[in-house]
């Protein structure tokens, strides 16, 4: 039931016409009650964040960490709009609000889709007293929210994670223009657990550090990325350290489907790197690979080139010494000090034709580990986004 697992939330979707084909392009995500509670949020941090990133900011702000509502609308990013982006994301925020019987500021707002068109603001309004009113905590809702919310994605992203004593349910939004420190992606995750904003604020942090901050698709970084947690507090307290980790691991199954549904990929490949100088210099090697465009080709291609990530390790502005460095591919070593080692070529074949590519490179220098999640180059990509979409 995703964002309507955990006791205490409903939702909704609607459409207004954004996108302009019949499908749903508004959801609502509200506490059962209408009462605010805590919440949190990391944004992009593109610095030309559009409209509905800075009027979610302010809200945060000015209701010292807590929220009764959220509102997502696709198709439109209300990105490049100046002031009446502001002006429309926040008197989207007001309708809402005054329809639920809440504050402005305790109403977050999120859009995805084209940057540099103006929201179709008369029908999004015209369309909200019936979102708002057909809010439930069915499985139904749920589902129409978060199929509400895609763009390009080609299949809904949702996820519930049931812990000792509370639960954890989300919705996502994301297939390319994905980079750490996020990209066009949108993530809203609830939870019946008691958690202060301050809490929630450290553990979200702490989650898509481990989660979206470690996948990259094309290594953009979009306007709109935005991921929001509620917490009801029905559940009443529990453990900090079991509730990040069960957020944690909410967040990575959400940013695996990201990867795995990645415009015009087929391949989903992971890039460990270990022994590294420290682990935010492996964290900048295992970005230079997941993102190198010649490495993606090669996963598309099957293709155990070893060369290539060689390459990358080589030029992504860490310490690295050859003689010292080690790359498998599924556990099968093909280079050992720097150069080409005999190896068991059907079974990395076979461990390449799959849908699960794994990369392991050793630098042998220090103690520094990162992972990273990425997709291959396929056709399908440059066909998705040779045109604007």
């Amino acid at each position: 039931m995703s964002v309507t697992f955990p006791r205490g939330f409903v939702a909704s979707a609607g459409t207004a016409g954004i996108k302009g084909d019949g499908r749903d392009d508004l959801a609502l995500v509200a506490t059962s009650d209408g009462t605010p509670v805590p919440a949190a949020a990391v944004f992009t941090t593109n610095l030309a964040a559009a409209a509905p990133v800075l009027v979610s900011r302010e809200h945060l702000e000015r209701s010292s960490g807590r929220a009764a509502s959220l509102i997502v609308n696709s198709g439109n990013a209300n990105a490049g709009t100046g002031r009446r982006g502001r002006d429309d994301a926040e008197r989207i925020c007001k309708e809402v609000a005054g329809l639920l019987g809440v504050e402005s500021s305790d109403v977050l707002i999120c859009s995805t889709g084209i940057i540099g068109k103006p929201l179709p603001i008369e029908r999004i309004s015209r369309a909200l007293p019936k979102l708002v009113e057909r809010r439930s905590d069915s499985r139904e809702q749920a589902m129409s929210a978060a199929s509400a919310i895609m763009t390009t994605d080609t299949r809904r992203k949702e996820v519930t994670v049931s812990a000792e004593g509370f639960s954890i349910g989300g919705m996502a939004k994301g297939a390319a223009m994905l980079a750490p420190n996020m990209a066009t992606m949108l993530a809203v995750l609830t939870t019946d657990a008691n958690m202060e904003p301050e809490q929630l604020r450290k553990a979200l942090k702490n989650s898509v550090d481990r989660s979206f901050n470690a996948i990259s698709v094309d290594g953009c970084t979009s306007t709109n990325d935005t991921v929001i947690v509620l917490a009801s507090g029905k559940a009443g307290p529990v453990p900090y350290d079991r509730f990040e980790e069960a957020l944690t691991e909410a967040c990575l199954e959400l940013a695996e489907m990201m990867v795995a549904d990645a415009e015009g990929g087929s391949v989903v490949f992971t890039v460990e790197v270990v022994g590294a100088f420290s682990d935010a210099e492996a964290r900048q090697a295992a970005r230079r690979v997941t993102e190198s465009l010649l490495v993606k080709c090669s996963m598309n291609g099957a293709d155990p080139y070893w060369g290539r990530i060689m390459s990358e390790l080589g030029s992504a502005g860490v310490h690295l010494v050859p003689d010292t460095l080690e790359i498998a591919y599924g556990g099968v070593v093909v280079c050992r000090g720097g150069v080409e080692v005999e190896h068991d070529g059907e079974a990395v074949k076979a461990h390449m034709s799959s849908k699960r590519i794994e990369v392991r490179c050793d630098l042998g220098i220090g103690m520094g580990r990162a992972v990273m999640k990425g997709a291959d180059l396929g056709h399908g990509y440059i066909e998705e986004n040779r045109g604007t979409s």
